[in-house]
């Protein structure tokens, strides 16, 4: 019997070196080949795959347009969208801008007595009478025609004058505020004793003599004034309506805007310039004006026969001076119906009068 012998394979691969080149050089084709394809397909794969999203998981129909590049601007579309849609449910503001505080309104004026203003209570029980009688504004005076100041003002100037002086202008402009009223500071100009006698700089002085020229003679009570011609007195006056604007006025009503009714060759004003009475009012005025344009609402009080006959005080017609809001002051002894203010208004508003108040002295109110 033949007998077998057992013989064990090894499967063992021999490769040349000419082999191994052939094998990393198919490898490279290979991999060459699947990016040339695949940079090929990209373009539709994205195509589909944006399609799919807009048209099953946004339900957009993007039927009108077609490729990678509709895709993208339909893409950017939505994103810029998006925010505008939430900016358009954001709600608009109902409310009108506020006006400036010293905006001109419409209404009557009301005078706010000085005796109710030095007491809280009192004050606001006369503010809150003022608005019951429907009042649109509230006069008070801070500085009178003797020339005192009624509230402690800073003003160096001011030294003189606020002996006693025991109003709060702030705390009356808050209360008349708080009560729908607006707030009106009325102050007297140039008949002014007291700064006067304070600073004889500002005063209207006595030809050839060092003492100042009275209104009337000394021992019948006369007194000086201040100068329209002085820088200074000028000065001052602006500087008390702003320190009177800062304490809550944004309108003023000044007075006395004038010279002396009294007149003689003995008064010496100075450097004139060779300006006359009323270009000198008109400059003081037009000077005021600019300083405090957009910021207070200056009122030129005048009386009617300063308006309508003209005197020589303002040397001219006080509608002259280039007042744009002006009072005209109707004496007790005299009256005027609606139909008279109507027609001297319109008169005052061909002159370049804006706006026009009446003072009835007689009555005690402003119409």
């Amino acid at each position: 019997m033949a007998k077998y012998k057992k013989v064990k394979r090894y499967h063992r691969s021999f490769y040349s070196p000419g082999m191994w080149v052939k094998k990393v050089v198919g490898i490279v084709v290979l991999v060459a080949v699947v990016l040339v394809v695949g940079w090929l397909a990209a373009p539709h794969v994205l195509d589909w795959a944006t399609h799919t999203w807009y048209t099953v998981v946004r339900n957009r129909d993007l039927s009108a347009s077609s490729g990678p590049a509709a895709s993208s601007v339909a893409a950017s579309s939505e994103a810029a969208a998006e925010p505008a849609a939430s900016s358009e449910v954001q709600p608009a503001s109902s409310e009108p801008a506020a006006a400036p505080a010293n905006a001109i309104i419409e209404g009557s004026w009301g005078v706010l007595d000085t005796a109710a203003a030095r007491d809280e209570a009192s004050l606001r029980a006369a503010a809150q009478e003022l608005a019951r009688q429907g009042a649109a504004y509230a006069v008070v005076t801070l500085k009178d025609s003797s020339g005192q100041i009624l509230y402690p003002s800073a003003l160096p100037a001011a030294a003189g004058s606020i002996e006693g002086a025991s109003l709060d202008p702030s705390l009356i402009a808050s209360v008349l505020k708080e009560n729908g009223l607006v707030p009106v500071a009325k102050l007297a100009a140039f008949r002014d004793p007291a700064a006067a006698r304070a600073n004889r700089g500002m005063a209207i002085g006595y030809t050839g003599q060092e003492y100042l020229w009275l209104d009337n003679k000394a021992s019948a009570g006369g007194n000086p004034w201040l100068n329209p011609y002085s820088d200074e007195a000028v000065q001052f006056i602006g500087d008390l309506i702003g320190e009177v604007q800062s304490m809550g006025f944004d309108h003023v009503l000044l007075e006395n805007v004038q010279f002396p009714l009294a007149q003689n060759g003995k008064q010496d004003f100075g450097s004139t310039d060779g300006r006359d009475r009323s270009a000198q009012l008109a400059a003081d005025i037009a000077l005021w004006d600019a300083r405090f344009s957009g910021s207070v609402t200056l009122w030129y009080g005048y009386s009617l026969a300063q308006v309508t006959d003209g005197a020589a005080t303002v040397g001219g017609k006080a509608d002259a001076l280039g007042v744009k809001n002006l009072v005209v002051e109707v004496p007790a002894k005299q009256t005027m119906d609606e139909a008279a203010r109507n027609a001297l208004s319109d008169a005052l508003a061909a002159s370049g009068v804006e706006h026009t108040v009446f003072w009835d002295d007689a009555a005690g109110l402003f119409r």
